[in-house]
């Protein structure tokens, strides 16, 4: 009895352990295949696809079809998982797989219609592109088919059998980037709830570069029926309040201003963070298209890169491209609504969301010759109008005939300035700013996409539909767009700041970003006659922040210290030089100042609406502190407070707070204690132990307004300076030796947490490092090189029968 209850206790930890080895092989067969041939129908030569030793792809091809039908197997083998998470969410498709804890982010991509609009646009391609496209599915579907394991591991966790790739599966990717780089709707309804807690000319203070006599409230609607209406909109899934928006930097410098003699391009696009980063690097080469650079998997061409006659970047303009419509229902029938010229009927379409281990949902998604109506999506709470009110939503993004997926086609093939022109003048959405230089050295600048003229007003709050008189109009003509070339300074500059002065006749933006990072990248540049190519590296990785210089001499000016702590906090600040370094504790005190002061100033007035406007808000703070002291007052308060008081209050609760947070030793606070870069796993993030895996976080520099972006959601009480947004490409082209060209993104290009590529990169991200593409001649030169070759398969024999 003993003697089997002791082999018992032996063989289950043994059995745990065999299991647990069993687990991780099925798992490890999710790891592709890189080297040797494959045999695969749809290619018509052979492909070789050389992996250097980051994992990065270089594609060998004798034709650009088969070079995309490389691209689209490569991006299978390292990001599938990736790929299948962009489509099924583009189409409204995550909770037939996950349940029911994707049905809000499914509704509203469903009352979007994005890929219903993408299938469209798939159905009116050129045919270049078209085949283009074509090609790209059948590379994925071959892996699809020819794959041996799991696609990847989280399929582990998820019965179901991946369907073909379809075109329309890569085309969504640009919808969904156009919505979260449009995003200002939310703005509008936030000034629009605001307006109805303080006087108008109050809510332009909030927004100091937002014109003061603007419109805020909306006409013709009463003031209960207001609240009704908005509230809620503003944290409709997927994207909740508060988080940072699209941002980026691209300079480019003329020969003349370069050691090299020749033009240099700079770019760092700044998007939310994730594991794997959206980025993925690759190189391709046939007789027709040299390009490398960032590719997006699900996409099968380049969207930033450099090929061997021109280099472009892109920041976002952050133009107005969205505006919400109030549509007034006819009396008694809500299948119907007013016009100016009279009424009209919605149009209605079903979607039917299947949920896994759940009913199927019906949602019936109304639209208004406005666009669809937002104000059904929350079936939680049902229509958040009344019975005579509905809010729909214009988009450009929603417009059809999208040529945006061919400006990108001709945009990698591009020669020369005119070619560029001409290929971006096919974007609709979202509205882009592109440097561009080229090997003759010519350098330029162009803002391309689909700009709404208004027939009234600048959309900046909800409009009643039913007047017509801020109906869109047209667009900007794509020749009237802002553009530049080769300006006399040699030097071109976008931090997604102001691209057109006062005297420009089209109205682009009200929301343009401070002009910090625009003003340090001049101040850098500007000073120096002659700009090494290293300097242009330092530059990207650059962590001095213009606002904590423009800002923290206002509040010192005012704080007195009574308390130790507070006394040797202040002398750090008063020495800093303003670099938002991850070891140093200044940066940490000086951002929780900012944000308690914040708190301080506007949470009185604003109240329950406090944390969807809760940012740093350093032009706002300068105004208070400055011009508008009457924002120091509380006004819940008999006694009068004024800003001294405010910032001295707002000082001792950072303190208090840091010391209980990271003990009493202010030498040992650090900004990359809470100052993480945080890379989180869509799914594995949730699952415990695997998370660990999955997930990276490192120690970061920068912050919100530096030029090495370090952006934060200030309003995640949790976790208000993780750094969950920024540069997740960096790349440098120089256009003299377009090898010397530089490259990086954020965590490696495998998507696979179980991949020696995963995470490989994250450090040398962090801390400025780049990659060089190796050439053809290095091929054969450099370790852990891996090759696969790509046959086309031979049709079995036929044999004669006598």
């Amino acid at each position: 009895m003993k003697r089997s209850l002791i082999i018992g206790l032996i063989g289950l930890p043994a059995l745990i352990v065999v299991i647990g080895l069993s687990g991780l092989f099925w798992l490890r067969t999710s790891l592709p295949e890189l080297s040797g041939s494959e045999q695969l129908t749809g290619i018509n030569s052979p492909v070789s696809i050389t992996r250097d030793g980051d994992g990065v792809p270089h594609i060998l091809a004798e034709s650009d079809e088969d070079a995309y039908f490389a691209l689209g197997y490569v991006h299978a083998q390292d990001r599938f998982w990736q790929m299948e998470t962009m489509r099924r969410f583009g189409g409204g498709r995550l909770s037939e797989i996950m349940g029911d804890a994707t049905l809000g982010a499914d509704r509203w991509m469903r009352t979007l219609g994005l890929y219903r609009l993408a299938e469209l646009q798939a159905q009116s391609l050129d045919e270049p592109v078209r085949r283009a496209l074509a090609a790209y599915a059948r590379g994925v579907n071959g892996w699809l088919k020819n794959r041996s394991g799991l696609p990847s591991p989280e399929f582990a966790g998820f019965y179901f059998t991946p369907e073909p790739w379809q075109i329309a599966d890569s085309l969504v990717w640009g919808k969904i980037m156009a919505t979260r780089l449009a995003g200002n709707f939310r703005t509008e309804v936030l000034r629009a709830l605001i307006a109805r807690k303080i006087a108008p000319e109050r809510v332009g203070e909030l927004w100091p570069a937002y014109p003061a006599n603007a419109p805020f409230t909306i006409t013709g609607l009463s003031p209960e029926m207001n609240d009704r209406l908005f509230a809620g909109l503003s944290v409709l899934p997927p994207w909740p309040n508060g988080q940072p928006t699209g941002a980026s930097n691209i300079w480019a410098l003329g020969p003349d201003k370069t050691e090299t003699g020749g033009a240099i391009l700079a770019n760092d696009p700044h998007l939310g963070f994730s594991a794997p980063i959206m980025w993925y690097l690759a190189r391709i080469e046939t007789p027709d298209l040299q390009i490398m650079g960032a590719t997006v998997p699900g996409v099968p061409f380049h969207i930033l890169g450099v090929n061997n006659d021109i280099a472009w970047g892109i920041t976002s303009t952050q133009a107005d491209s969205e505006d919400l419509f109030v549509e007034k229902l006819v009396a008694g029938n809500s299948s119907r609504y007013l016009i100016s010229e009279g009424d009209a009927e919605f149009e209605v379409r079903e979607e039917i969301i299947k949920v896994k281990g759940q009913p199927d949902q019906v949602l019936n998604v109304r639209s208004s010759y406005h666009g669809p109506v937002l104000s059904d999506v929350r079936g939680d709470i049902g229509s958040l109008g009344d019975d005579n009110h509905v809010v729909a939503l214009s988009a450009t993004y929603l417009e059809n005939e999208d040529l945006t997926s061919s400006a990108f086609f001709h945009l990698n093939r591009a020669k020369n300035w005119r070619a560029f022109q001409d290929a971006v003048r096919l974007i609709q959405g979202p509205v882009l700013n592109f440097a561009y230089a080229d090997s003759s050295g010519n350098i330029g600048f162009r803002t391309a996409g689909k700009v709404p003229v208004r027939g009234a007003g600048s959309g900046v709050v909800p409009s009643p539909g039913w007047l017509g008189e801020t109906d869109w109009m047209s667009f900007i003509p794509f020749d009237e767009m802002p553009s530049e070339f080769n300006p006399p300074a040699a030097m071109i500059i976008n931090a997604n700041n102001r691209v057109v002065g006062e005297d420009y006749p089209y109205f682009i933006s009200h929301d343009w970003a401070a002009r910090y990072r625009a003003d340090r990248i001049e101040q850098q540049l500007g000073t120096t006659e002659k700009v090494a190519f290293k300097q242009v590296q330092s530059l990207q990785n650059d962590a001095v922040s213009l606002m904590a210089k423009d800002i923290l001499p206002k509040l010192l000016a005012m704080a007195t210290a009574e308390r130790d702590a507070d006394k040797a906090a202040l002398s750090l600040l008063q020495k800093w030089d303003g670099t938002m370094a991850r070891k140093r504790p200044e940066p940490l005190i000086f951002s929780t100042w900012l944000l308690e002061l914040n708190k301080l100033v506007y949470s009185d007035e604003l109240e329950n609406l406090t944390p969807a406007y809760l940012k740093l808000r350093p032009r706002f703070i300068k105004s208070v502190l400055t011009r508008r002291p009457l924002w120091c007052d509380d006004i819940k308060t008999p006694k009068p407070e004024n800003c001294t008081e405010l910032v001295n209050h707002s000082f001792r609760r950072t303190i208090d707070r840091l010391s209980e947070q990271h003990g009493a030793n202010l030498e040992k606070w650090a900004w990359g204690k809470t100052h993480r870069a945080t890379f989180t796993h869509q799914v594995l993030t949730r699952v415990p132990l695997l998370n660990h895996l999955a997930d990276i976080s490192i120690p970061t520099d920068g912050g919100n307004y530096t030029v090495n972006r370090g952006a934060t959601r200030p309003n995640n009480e949790r976790s208000p300076f993780a750094h969950i947004h920024g540069p997740g490409y960096r790349a440098i082209y120089d256009l003299n030796d377009i090898a010397n060209s530089r490259f990086m993104i954020a965590t490696g290009q495998s998507g696979n947490f179980l991949s020696e590529h995963y995470a490989d990169l994250v450090s040398r991200w962090r801390d400025g490092g780049y990659l060089t593409f190796m050439s053809e001649a290095q091929d054969n030169n450099t370790r852990n090189v891996k090759k696969l070759t790509l046959l086309p398969k031979k049709a079995p024999s036929r044999e004669k029968r006598p």
